[in-house]
């Protein structure tokens, strides 16, 4: 698709979606909170992580396929949950999933998605579910039904929002959910009229405007309107006792979302989670938070044996997966870079992030002596 020739990185398609987003959009799915301080901690984190070169080692036949929760995939990846996906492109979490699947890796919905879990479920693939628990938790455990029944393989509870974040650019910006009209927010659109007509105008000749739809009736609201009360809005009284509740309704594999203290990768295990997202929701959430490559070796040391962990946030390289790995994740989720694609070019979009970070992947192995993911362990960083 045009653009994506010119596209060899992560950062290229950054900058291309950059171009085709109205600034309030982007700057929703790229900036951090406050002063950003934890979103540039989180590369800075990764570039400041040396790896040892190994040489004279046959490399030559080398895979990045990997086992995980017991099923074969080509890489050590997944797609993180992404609310916005919907706004970047016409259901954009169908964009993803498709890509998911073609790349052999799994999908994560979120709770939030702007297209039907129904219409996600029917692409096929590996699939999984995250979820905020809501305010009203009947809503929840009917959300949860619906998942079980669909067959989605991994509930991934996200648990680091116990407050809203103070993310001032959106004020700036003038952007929020719900979205207010206003003469920056309009001109801003008419100054991109790729999404305009590409995205915006698509779910108006089809759907609807976008819209929560997986919320329960009467909560589906359009991205312009409030709902009617705070039934749906993310529960903040969640504790330990929720996740060995959640434990006992989920019959698949449970993950516990949002974990940077090795004392809370252990009561996660303890309360019935196979593994762990070591994440600090991109840098999204809290300013002071620790990088989640640097807290990750300590929650690995905790979690050992007991369960999975995987990490999010930062990721733009295959080199950044490698790191992960020798750090002790499983495997990797990877989150804007897979919305940089879908903003670029859709499914192609992705589609083409992930085959760069893979193709890296590869390249790093080659450079480190190492013929599989499973060879990369903690020998590969430089002290």
């Amino acid at each position: 698709m045009a653009g994506l020739d010119r596209c060899f990185n992560v950062d290229d398609l950054r900058l291309a979606a950059k171009r085709r987003l109205p600034r309030g959009i982007f700057e929703y799915v790229d900036r951090g909170t406050e002063g950003e301080v934890s979103l540039r901690e989180n590369r800075a984190a990764f570039d400041r992580i040396r790896i040892l070169p190994r040489v004279l080692e046959d490399v030559s036949a080398r895979t990045t396929g990997t086992t995980l929760f017991g099923k074969a995939q080509t890489m050590p990846m997944a797609i993180a949950p992404m609310s916005p996906a919907g706004l970047l492109w016409h259901e954009g979490e169908l964009a993803l999933a498709r890509a998911a699947k073609a790349a052999g890796i799994p999908y994560t919905l979120p709770t939030e998605s702007m297209t039907a879990i129904e219409k996600i479920a029917e692409v096929g693939g590996t699939q999984w579910f995250q979820l905020y628990l809501w305010n009203h938790r009947p809503h929840s455990y009917a959300l949860l039904d619906r998942v079980i029944d669909l067959g989605f393989e991994a509930l991934l509870v996200t648990v680091d929002t116990a407050t809203m974040p103070n993310r001032e650019f959106n004020s700036r910006n003038g952007f929020a959910m719900p979205i207010r009209p206003s003469l920056r927010a309009g001109w801003d659109v008419a100054m991109h009229p790729g999404w305009l007509f590409g995205t915006l105008a698509r779910y108006v000749l089809t759907s609807g405007l976008p819209a929560a739809v997986n919320h329960p009736e009467g909560y589906r609201e359009a991205i312009f309107r409030s709902p009617p009360d705070d039934a749906t809005g993310i529960d903040r009284r969640t504790t330990w006792d929720d996740i060995r509740m959640l434990r006992k309704m989920w019959p698949r594999t449970l993950l516990v979302k949002g974990i940077l203290h090795p004392d809370d990768a252990r009561k996660a295990i303890e309360a019935g989670a196979d593994g762990v997202v070591v994440s600090n929701h991109g840098g999204r959430n809290f300013d002071s938070a620790v990088a989640s490559i640097d807290a990750l070796p300590a929650v690995a040391d905790a979690v050992g044996t007991k369960g999975t962990v995987l990490l999010d946030s930062g990721i733009r390289r295959g080199s950044d997966v490698a790191k992960a790995l020798a750090l002790g994740a499983k495997a990797v989720l990877v989150g804007r870079a897979a919305l940089y694609g879908i903003a670029v070019a859709g499914e192609a979009g992705a589609s083409h992030a992930l085959e760069m970070l893979r193709a890296e992947l590869d390249k790093t192995m080659g450079f480190a002596g190492c013929r599989d993911v499973d060879a990369i362990g903690r020998a590969l960083v430089a002290p």
